[in-house]
């Protein structure tokens, strides 16, 4: 891996969800049960969920894994930004801006981004910062490399986190791979959502 793609990881949720995904066969509500947490959560607890949570992807059997909320920073290229931003139940809470920041920016490019392309970049960038015009902006703007690497905030959840494992395996990019990997590291992420299939009893 070249470099962290996840940062400031913070998980919220999981044990809650957990309980919540008993829900459909309980013949009535005990809010004791969150309310004790971690000391009410049972061994039956934690094989359900995993049992749900392995279910095939739109199946709905795992639909409470929206309730485990993720936040993190991801540091990302150009290239992958428009890939991610196709799923929409990732928000962005915040990120760099190549409009107000791109000539101030301290940039840091994907190893693989040409070393001629990103000097022909900053001679532009020099430029812009001798003579600030509206063409010089722009031809900054629509010039910068698709390897340069920028930061964002984003909220999500382990649902969506799961089809993204499984829908971006073997993808080209290896920033997909380094992602992929580094979701692993989640809190019962691997054991959750990486394959499997119920039980005899359908929990």
């Amino acid at each position: 891996m070249e470099h962290k793609v996840m940062n400031n990881v913070r998980v919220y949720g999981l044990e809650e969800s957990v309980i919540a995904s008993g829900y459909p066969m309980k013949k009535s509500y005990h809010p004791e049960l969150i309310e004790g947490l971690p000391e009410t959560l049972t061994k039956k607890d934690w094989k359900r969920a995993k049992n749900l949570a392995n279910t095939p992807p739109a199946s709905g059997h795992d639909c409470f894994l929206k309730g485990v909320i993720v936040q993190f920073d991801l540091t990302i290229t150009e290239k992958m930004w428009p890939q991610f931003q196709r799923y929409t139940f990732a928000d962005f809470v915040s990120s760099m801006s190549t409009i107000h920041m791109l000539s101030k920016m301290n940039a840091e490019y994907i190893k693989y981004t040409d070393k001629k392309i990103i000097k022909d970049f900053e001679d532009i960038v020099a430029d812009f910062n001798c003579d600030p015009s509206r063409d010089n902006w722009l031809r900054m703007i629509y010039s910068y490399p698709s390897g340069l690497l920028l930061t964002a905030r984003i909220t999500t959840n382990y649902l969506q986190l799961k089809n993204i494992y499984k829908q971006r395996d073997k993808h080209p990019l290896p920033e997909w791979k380094w992602f992929r990997e580094e979701m692993l590291r989640l809190p019962h992420f691997k054991e959750w959502c990486t394959g499997g299939k119920l039980d005899d009893s359908g929990y």
